[in-house]
């Protein structure tokens, strides 16, 4: 698993983009007005998040337009899919124990 990646999304403000971003592409203009940041803010982390792969830059005359690039995201969900696997394990052995206790407390209450 590459940290860049984490490293770029870890800033709140580049989360957001990723966010904006995920509804499809936006120039640094539109994710400017949208987050409430000003431009040379933005481009710094726009710049942070092509430096990771996590976007690309379409220029389209005067204006750059940036979306999503998915293979980071792929990654990383591949990543997280071991912990899931992980958890669900966890989370089915809890049920099993908690059937197995409601079993004993109902035994408990048919003796008494």
């Amino acid at each position: 698993m590459d940290t860049t990646t984490f490293s770029a999304l870890a800033e709140p403000n580049r989360l957001d983009i990723v966010e904006l971003l995920r509804d499809g592409p936006l120039t640094v203009g539109e994710i400017t007005e949208r987050l409430e940041l000003n431009q040379p803010q933005a481009s710094k982390h726009l710049r942070v998040l092509h430096d990771a792969g996590l976007v690309e830059v379409n220029p389209v005359a005067n204006r750059r337009i940036y979306r999503l690039r998915p293979e980071p995201l792929l990654e990383l969900d591949s990543w997280l899919e071991s912990f899931r696997r992980l958890w669900e394990e966890r989370y089915d052995r809890l049920d099993e124990y908690l059937r197995e206790l409601q079993a004993k407390e109902h035994d408990q209450d048919g003796n008494k």
